[in-house]
């Protein structure tokens, strides 16, 4: 069965790769590369595991692939 990660993994995962809060509504927070209008992901807030369905959204969104969340 593949890992899961926690909201917490992958907002800190977002902000080593340069990405900054923006916003919060309710339990998903907004998070954009700094220097970009067109980069913006969104996170479910205080889950201990994220749906793999939705860590691939999220991924999506962000450009980025799972090895990002093997370092650090």
């Amino acid at each position: 069965m593949p890992k899961l990660y926690s909201s917490e993994q992958i907002v800190k995962t977002l902000e080593r790769e340069g990405f900054v809060f923006i916003s919060q509504r309710g339990s998903h927070v907004k998070y954009r590369k700094a220097g970009s209008l067109t980069l913006t992901v969104i996170v479910p807030a205080g889950r201990k595991q994220i749906p793999r369905g939705t860590f691939r959204s999220i991924l999506r969104q962000a450009g980025l692939d799972e090895s990002a969340f093997g370092r650090g």
